[in-house]
């Protein structure tokens, strides 16, 4: 089958490019039985589409390359296209932009724009090779003929629902380097000392985690396998391997409750269940502050700079994104082609560049659509 352009992928990314490309223009090749599978699980269902505070200082990955295309079309455009598309983001968290009712109202507009577009649904891409300027795509099915090939395969996270290597296997055949993956925005395994963090399964608290020089606000949940909760899927972008120190009381002062009466578990401002339990690793009864010993003190501080290595994390099952991808230093930034291959295109999560929580993915995706969009209209 021969087409204009190729879109391997039926994701975010994918399906704006898709939505921003001339009519009868493309196709789109999709392993699931339908497009936009991801999206309809992201944010519980309800999409967290991008963030009012937006900027390079939210995403891994090279500064230069990702600023380009936020230059191009940042989240100001998007929920202006949004708007002409008749659908309206509301504002959550002060910050984030979620759609209104469910993700299916960004997946219908999608769903609707894509139409132009030849669909190709339960159809797995195999291999991509190219000769004399034409690319074949070979598939479970067939092979097709493009004159353009764009990658918007996504990465490794959710494999239940289609996620799989092969973006990354495109590229390293045509001689791309690919940064090594690790599952991002996910939960962290612990180490037997922390144990007692699946008694508390359920239970959450605000904290600050503090990777390296990054630091993650935000709540802190207690799970069967660890912990998760959005300031640990954060913090999870920036850790690798090594020590975490987590702030269980952020903004509180000890000062403040020196000499007080009140017991321990009343006094500090966290679940009584979450202090109860510190106090058994600490081996501290839970009494009056004011009979605190001075070790007993220094002890109980331990908790606005708790040290621990987490055991690794949730994997790809339980990760929203994946970190890592195709390196962006042999892709054009102006473009998203690939500067190694003539046509060949890579955008979203398959390149080297990750969001935080909150909206960033999928602006990336959408920013790196429309910076590739331009570029092929301009070639076409």
């Amino acid at each position: 089958m021969d087409h204009n352009i190729i879109i391997i992928g039926g994701g975010a990314s994918a399906l704006m490019l898709a939505s921003l490309l001339p009519k009868n223009t493309a196709t789109i090749i999709e392993s699931n039985p339908k497009p936009g599978a991801k999206i309809l699980v992201s944010g519980g269902g309800k999409c967290n589409i991008t963030n009012s505070r937006m900027g390079t200082q939210y995403f891994i990955g090279d500064t230069n390359f990702v600023q380009e295309a936020l230059n191009k079309f940042n989240e100001k455009a998007l929920l202006q296209w949004l708007e002409r598309q008749n659908l309206h983001p509301v504002l959550r968290k002060e910050t984030q932009y979620f759609c209104k009712d469910s993700a299916k109202e960004l997946l219908d507009i999608f769903l609707k724009e894509s139409q132009k577009q030849t669909l190709c649904t339960s159809e797995r891409v195999l291999k991509v090779s190219k000769r004399d300027e034409i690319f074949y795509v070979k598939t479970n099915k067939r092979i097709h003929t493009a004159k353009v090939v764009v990658v918007a395969s996504g990465g490794l996270s959710f494999p239940k629902i289609g996620a799989s290597s092969i973006g990354y296997e495109i590229a390293e055949s045509f001689g791309h380097t690919v940064v090594k993956t690790a599952p991002a925005l996910v939960g962290f395994t612990v180490q037997k000392e922390q144990f007692f963090f699946k008694e508390l399964s359920g239970v959450s608290t605000d904290v600050k985690i503090h990777v390296g020089d990054n630091v993650c606000e935000g709540a802190l949940l207690f799970a069967h396998k660890g912990m998760s909760g959005p300031a640990v899927l954060d913090a999870s972008l920036y850790w690798e391997k090594g020590k975490i120190e987590i702030d269980f009381l952020p903004n509180f002062s000890w000062k403040s409750v020196q000499g007080s009466k009140k017991q321990i578990s009343s006094l500090l401002p966290m679940p009584k269940r979450v202090i109860k339990a510190f106090l058994l690793q600490f081996r501290l009864e839970d009494k009056p502050f004011h009979k605190l010993t001075k070790q007993e003190f220094e002890t109980l501080q331990t908790l606005s700079h708790y040290s621990l290595s987490p055991a690794g994390t949730f994997g790809y099952a339980k990760a929203e994104v994946t970190k890592g991808g195709v390196e962006t230093s042999e892709v054009d930034s102006r473009t998203m082609m690939s500067k190694k291959e003539n046509g060949l295109y890579f955008i979203g999560e398959v390149l080297d560049v990750t969001g935080r929580l909150g909206g960033y993915n999928f602006q990336w995706a959408f920013s790196s659509a429309y910076t590739c969009a331009k570029n092929i209209v301009t070639r076409l």
